[in-house]
């Protein structure tokens, strides 16, 4: 049995070369600035683009790409109530994960500032 079979729990397995691509693909979903920053807003609640182009400040085109990507990859589901697609976060663990996220940059965010090597 493999890691993924065992419902994601790595205890003492080792992964392979295509799991690991997976889990790094699944990390990069939230390496670019915009993405993460759209997914901590959909934390707060469901938002439209035009609502993530205000609190993001960032550009509707931009917004709608890395939503596409945010939703292709699982991160975020999307719903249309008439003339607008609502978005919210597809799985409650994401917050976990971004609140664990931030109790480790707490702590290393020296290093990771000075970090050359990424």
């Amino acid at each position: 049995m493999d890691c993924l079979e065992t419902g994601g729990r790595m205890s003492k397995m080792l992964m392979t070369q295509s799991q690991t691509e997976i889990y790094a693909k699944f990390f990069h979903g939230l390496s670019n600035p915009t993405r993460l920053k759209i997914v901590e807003i959909l934390l707060d609640g469901e938002r439209t683009v035009s609502q993530l182009v205000e609190e993001t400040g960032a550009s509707q085109s931009q917004v709608s790409n890395q939503l596409a990507c945010l939703k292709w990859c699982g991160y975020v589901t999307a719903r249309q109530e008439g003339k607008y697609v609502w978005y919210k976060v597809s799985d409650e663990r994401v917050r976990t994960l971004i609140e664990l996220a931030r109790e480790i940059v707490a702590d290393n965010a020296d290093r990771i500032q000075t970090c050359t090597k990424l």
